[in-house]
């Protein structure tokens, strides 16, 4: 993956307007998150494979940035990226990591499934 430059993945992102493509959502604070800390709540989300079409997709922000993912019934929003890449199977991956360069938050844009 390479540093998130805002106009690179936006451009990737224009390959996936209008079309149904495949959605794939997570975020995490790790799953141990509180066994060092009993104070820390571990959260996390996680959607794959998800079907969906976009009509509008916007990268924003500072420095970790943010995407918009207009659907037909709403909005997709995905907060704090700082990586992004289009792998060998044209999939784009955006994704977030913390100062360790652990996950934090990942979303994928697939024309087929994960």
């Amino acid at each position: 993956m390479q540093k998130l430059e805002i106009s690179a993945a936006q451009d990737a992102l224009q390959n996936y307007i209008n079309q149904t493509v495949y959605l794939h959502l997570e975020t995490t604070n790790g799953a141990y998150a509180n066994h060092f800390n009993e104070k820390v709540m571990t959260v996390n989300a996680f959607i794959r494979n998800t079907k969906v079409v976009i009509s509008r997709a916007t990268i924003t922000g500072k420095y970790p940035y943010r995407v918009g993912l207009k659907l037909e019934e709403g909005w997709v929003v995905a907060e704090g990226l700082t990586d992004f890449e289009v792998d060998d199977q044209d999939r784009l991956l955006l994704a977030g990591h913390n100062e360790d360069g652990k996950l934090a938050i990942a979303i994928h844009l697939s024309h087929t499934p994960f």
